[in-house]
Formats: C-alpha cells, structure tokens, sequence
C-alpha cells in the first residue's frame, strides 16, 4: 500500500467563513485545461479580453446570479479567464442561505460548490479541480490591490501563475 501525503486543509480552521466582509476567491478548471475561453486582443490598441466559451458564459452568468441565492452576499469583482476565476465576494448580513443544497455554516464553500456544480451540469461533466483558493482580505488598501489584480488579469495573462501556453 503507497502512503501518499497528507492533504494541508486549505481554510483556516478557527475561522467562521459567514462572518461579513470581503473575501479574494480563485478556483481552477480541471487539469487546469482552458475550457472557459481564451485571452484575445480585438486590435493593436485595446486591451485584452477573454473570449468566453459556452462553459465560461454558463461561469459568468452563474457568478452574476449568486446574490439572487444568497441574500447576503456580493460579488464584487470577477474575471472568468481561461483556466481559472478570481472573485471578491463581499458578505454584509447573516449569511442566511435558504436555498442551500447542504447544511454548513461555511457561506464561501457553499457558493463555490453551487457555482461548479451548476456549471457541471451544463458542461455535462465536471470540469473543475477539487477545493479552491481563498484569501481574507483584510483592510481596504489589499481589497483595492486585489481588485486591481482581478482586473488586469487578462492583460497580464502570460505573467500569470495560471497561464498555460498553447
């Protein structure tokens, strides 16, 4: 029998993630594959763009809905690229969910999870790479730096640590 590597737990564990504020969110297809579109530049002057598959429109419209499931919550910023999405979800209220799929007192897990399984079943498979990446953000100068970043990202696609040559 191989004894593999214990899995870190990716969230902080004395941490409740209902509390009201702001949280930097990023998740990944799976294998990292560029299912969700491709950076594009329209001509020599404008700035990149993602050009958006069908599973990347279904990522869009479902991270556009979220606030119609969950009273509570905003999203703030979002870039669906390529491989992957970035998020700022902002929390203000009590995280009540009465259309969550499972009991869990962990409100970001929870819209992750209804995000990627909608989108599964419009893709008809899963598409996604297990868990996701979070961040607290903490004061407003990191949520204007990480808004930024969000907002660049297509720009600086080939810097990215997500990017995958083609």
């Amino acid at each position: 029998m191989i004894d593999l590597p214990m899995r870190k737990h990716p969230r902080l564990k004395s941490y409740v993630y209902d509390q009201n504020g702001a949280y930097f969110i990023t998740f990944c297809t799976k294998d990292k594959l560029k299912t969700l579109g491709r950076v594009i530049r329209r001509d020599a002057i404008s700035a990149p763009i993602v050009d958006l598959t069908y599973l990347g429109e279904a990522v869009r419209k479902e991270i556009e809905e979220t606030h119609t499931h969950y009273d509570s919550v905003v999203v703030d910023k979002a870039v669906v690229m390529p491989n992957h999405v970035h998020m700022i979800v902002l929390i203000n209220g009590d995280g009540g969910t009465p259309g969550a799929s499972r009991p869990s007192n962990a409100l970001i897990p929870r819209i992750v999870t209804m995000i990627k399984k909608k989108v599964n079943r419009a893709f008809g498979s899963d598409a996604w790479q297990r868990s996701f990446h979070d961040h607290i953000i903490r004061d407003e100068a990191e949520f204007l730096r990480i808004w930024q970043y969000v907002e660049d990202n297509p720009t600086l696609w080939v810097e990215d640590r997500y990017f995958v040559p083609d």
